[in-house]
């Protein structure tokens, strides 16, 4: 195994072996709390230009099963662990992480101290880094240029090129144990030819959208798959937008909800999109995003966020939802964060916030058919506590096509 080194920009150096491709990549440097789900973390399409650590000491012991994949391909920049299992066990497995990272191309590091990682990280706050094998690089020659990286504007990599439909599964569909399965043929299908070829993709009964199911736009800001699987097995039709998809276009297909969805980098990179999602607010359509979605509707309203210090990114973060006090488990996956304090109540209120650090987890918008949240209520990889929040997206799209 070829020695690996992982340097960070205040200079410190960690030695290990490399995983994965050999190649040299700078990145962002973020830490994953999560003790399983490693292959929904490495397929979420919100670590676009990031390198993630993975805290828990042990990860690839149960190998790669492709249905788990929350895209179709991996998106981190690189994969830092402490200890790579090499011989996974389970009756699922179909691949190791090993060769999942090679045929991605993606470089790792393994046999570092993690835990010493992430408490730097934690003290210093997030920073850029290098993963290289090059056993004579010059540190001072990097530095300069881990200092000078930049994620950019990673949202238009990670959508769809085309919109797709999803079809909504029967009631039996969806409750029988190939639902993941089906849904999932459904959106490869649907890419690829349409929303007839997702139809004999599902091998199960289509239920028609005009007989009381809904028809919703899900806008694809680097969506994981367990978005749009939630709201089929609910019997809603899902048109997948790519993310520079005009407000009018969406406007003009009548849906009867509208889904913002997580993704990557910085939500103020994203000016254009902010634009067309100000549109959609002025709308009566009832909305519901999440995770960068979520911030992207704040601006667009006049709010305003920030980068945290290190983020929020794992299966175990509690957030209390104001209006009840009841105190659901989250999944995480975010840098940045909503300024409640610059906040207009005439606009939005919180709704949910981080038990731990105060930090907000939701807005309500005043006057309008609109939540938003910070936190994963689709899981994948995590607690699903707040899976409840799509019923309520499906009771605001009933009431408001009743009223």
């Amino acid at each position: 195994m070829k020695k690996a080194f992982l340097i960070l920009e205040d200079g410190t150096v960690f030695t290990g072996t490399g995983i994965g491709s050999e190649r040299e990549v700078i990145s962002e440097i973020v830490f994953n709390t999560s003790m399983t789900g490693y292959l929904e973390v490495l397929t979420d399409p919100s670590y676009a230009g990031q390198a993630v650590t993975m805290t828990y000491p042990l990860i690839g012991n149960y190998g790669i099963c492709h249905e788990d994949m929350e895209s179709d391909r991996p998106w981190p920049d690189g994969f830092i662990v402490r200890e790579l299992s090499r011989l996974p066990s389970n009756f699922r497995c179909e691949d190791t992480i090993q060769n999942f990272l090679e045929q991605h191309d993606i470089p790792g590091i393994a046999g570092i101290d993690t835990r010493a990682l992430t408490k730097i990280l934690r003290e210093k706050g997030t920073m850029n880094g290098m993963i290289t094998t090059n056993e004579n690089y010059q540190i001072d020659e990097i530095i300069p240029r881990l200092k000078e990286y930049t994620t950019g504007k990673v949202v238009e990599k990670v959508t769809c090129q085309e919109k797709y439909v999803m079809q909504p599964l029967s009631a039996d569909a969806a409750q029988g144990a190939e639902a993941a399965d089906a849904v999932q043929g459904a959106e490869t299908a649907g890419k690829a030819q349409g929303a007839e070829a997702a139809d004999a993709a599902q091998g199960a009964e289509v239920v028609s959208a005009v007989n009381g199911h809904f028809r919703v736009a899900l806008l694809d800001l680097g969506a994981k798959r367990n978005i749009a699987r939630n709201l089929v097995k609910r019997g809603c039709e899902v048109t997948v937008y790519p993310a520079l998809t005009t407000a009018e276009e969406i406007i003009a297909a009548a849906p009867d909800g509208i889904m913002l969805s997580n993704g990557p980098g910085d939500p103020k990179e994203c000016t254009s999109i902010i634009e067309e999602i100000r549109r959609l607010y002025h709308t009566e359509i009832p909305i519901f995003a999440i995770c960068l979605g979520h911030q992207l509707m704040a601006l667009a309203t006049g709010a305003d966020t920030h980068k945290m210090k290190y983020g929020h990114r794992g299966g175990n973060h509690p957030v209390k939802d104001l209006s009840t006090g009841r105190v659901y488990i989250s999944s995480q996956n975010h840098g940045y964060v909503v300024d409640t304090d610059k906040l207009d109540p005439n606009v939005a209120v919180p709704a949910f916030c981080n038990v731990n650090d105060g930090t907000n987890e939701g807005l309500s918008y005043t006057g309008k058919n609109i939540f938003t949240v910070q936190f994963h209520p689709e899981a994948c990889p995590g607690p699903q506590d707040s899976g409840y929040l799509f019923d309520r997206f499906m009771k605001m799209m009933e009431v408001n096509k009743n009223a």
